[in-house]
């Protein structure tokens, strides 16, 4: 864990938060700046600032937590659907450096955009572009083979 991560300090306990679950890797709370009401946090309790930089079992461990606590929250704030996004490093907008994720309750008409809707859209590519862009992404991510 890191002395000076909120994330971190809010799992010490030295920061209060509004806690939603927490089990031996993971922890849920409120976001204090919400989106929109019911907005939650997840974390792992180990202090990992990329997604890529997780090890499994913490990776694991996540998106467990997410699977079992989406439809519990839209229920909770009676909302059928949720924008579920990360922004993995500076660049994306991840304003604090270790990895969370973040669940957004979300109604028809609440004005929100949809995670496309972040960033301007490219040109449609051509064919011989995508089949290019494709296989860099293979070779740079033959470990999951």
């Amino acid at each position: 864990m890191s002395d000076s991560c909120i994330f971190c300090r809010i799992i010490r306990g030295e920061i209060p938060s509004y806690k939603i679950y927490e089990d031996e890797r993971t922890l849920a709370f409120l976001d204090i700046n919400p989106s929109a009401p019911g907005h939650t946090i997840i974390i792992p309790k180990a202090h990992v600032t990329r997604v890529e930089d997780l090890s499994e079992e913490d990776a694991q461990a996540l998106f467990r937590t997410l699977h079992g606590l989406v439809g519990g929250i839209q229920d909770a704030l009676e909302v059928p659907s949720s924008t579920i996004g990360i922004n993995n490093g500076p660049e994306s907008g991840q304003e604090i450096p270790h990895v969370h994720i973040h669940v957004i309750p979300r109604t028809r008409g609440d004005r929100g955009r949809i995670i496309q809707g972040l960033v301007q859209p490219l040109n449609r590519l051509s064919a011989e572009e995508m089949r290019r862009i494709a296989e860099r992404i293979r070779e740079h991510t033959s470990t999951l083979d």
